[in-house]
């Protein structure tokens, strides 16, 4: 398991979705001006995420992502397995540079660093994690809903009786009180 930058928007982006206090769908729009995240990188994301089953989508109007499960039920090993690609991607001229004594002698270090780590990120939660930030005044912006339809035409205020309307009614009734 790689730990990148791609990792690190992919949480922060399902922290965003967890915070939300309605179920409706988040548009990506929204996420990536929120966090400054280039669009087509979320969109490369959010389909890994999508495949792994844990968001979903809602086309149309009004449609973005959603989170498949419970917050409770997401861990940030979900997320990170999710997005980074399992293979190894160093160039084979890297590997073979290396002796096979070089790497035998080090191999189980990496072994068990690798499995503490994905231990301990099999323990956190994407509700801990949305809790420990709204803990600290992170709150998300609800899209506002909107209303389509036929509505009321408005009322025009009232007009108060007795109370000059123009700049010349206000002075004649200065003047008669004076």
């Amino acid at each position: 398991m790689r730990l990148s930058t791609r990792g690190r928007f992919a949480i922060t982006a399902m922290i965003d979705l967890a915070s939300r206090q309605t179920p409706a769908p988040v548009p990506l729009q929204d996420l990536a001006v929120r966090h400054r995240i280039s669009m087509s990188y979320l969109e490369q994301m959010f389909a890994k995420l999508r495949q792994h089953g844990l968001v979903e989508s809602t086309r149309g109007p009004g449609g973005g992502y959603t989170l498949a499960h419970n917050a409770d039920a997401i861990t940030v090993a979900d997320i990170i397995g999710a997005i980074e690609d399992s293979a190894d991607t160093r160039p084979k001229e890297a590997l073979r540079e290396t002796s096979a004594s070089a790497q035998e002698m080090t191999q189980d270090l990496w072994d068990a660093l690798q499995s503490t780590v994905v231990a301990y990120l099999r323990t956190v939660t994407l509700q801990s994690l949305a809790a420990e930030q709204m803990a600290k005044g992170f709150l998300a912006d609800e899209r506002k809903v909107v209303q389509k339809g036929v509505f009321q035409k408005p009322r025009p205020p009232v007009a108060r009786p007795g109370t000059p309307n123009s700049v010349f009614a206000l002075a004649q009734a200065w003047g008669s009180k004076a």
